[in-house]
């Protein structure tokens, strides 16, 4: 058993295709629309036929109060991992990306986080190696 899918909830689908390709850097996986319904799905450009991420509209009133009580209390919805987070924290920066911290060591990790600008931070963490 693996985990082919998770969901990020957001509150713009097109700003946060925009914000997790061009900024992050994941490559779209999948994007169809039934009525009202849009799936929408990115992946990492290093594993494009790993897990997904769906990037779902958040339209549900409690996963819109779950999504902003965790960005009050500067929480990551999701955790991304690098082997390189102070490289991805500089590119990110020439794409635009506000990052509400910057790369800090912390126990046996670095981590930064950004705002996706869709109402979730993410944390960007490379584990240190010993």
């Amino acid at each position: 058993m693996k985990i082919k899918l998770t969901s990020i909830y957001v509150d713009d689908q097109e700003k946060a295709l925009r914000f997790y390709t061009e900024v992050i850097g994941f490559v779209k996986k999948n994007d169809f629309s039934q009525g009202p319904y849009r799936w929408l799905t990115v992946a990492s450009a290093e594993d494009p036929d790993g897990t997904e991420l769906q990037l779902a509209l958040n339209n549900n009133p409690a996963a819109k109060a779950y999504q902003q009580a965790l960005f009050a209390q500067n929480q990551p919805a999701a955790m991304f991992f690098t082997d390189n987070v102070q490289a991805d924290y500089e590119r990110m920066k020439t794409h635009g990306a506000n990052f509400t911290m910057p790369p800090t060591d912390v126990t046996a990790s670095t981590i930064a986080m950004v705002n996706d600008t869709c109402g979730n931070l993410i944390q960007i963490t490379e584990l240190k190696r010993w």
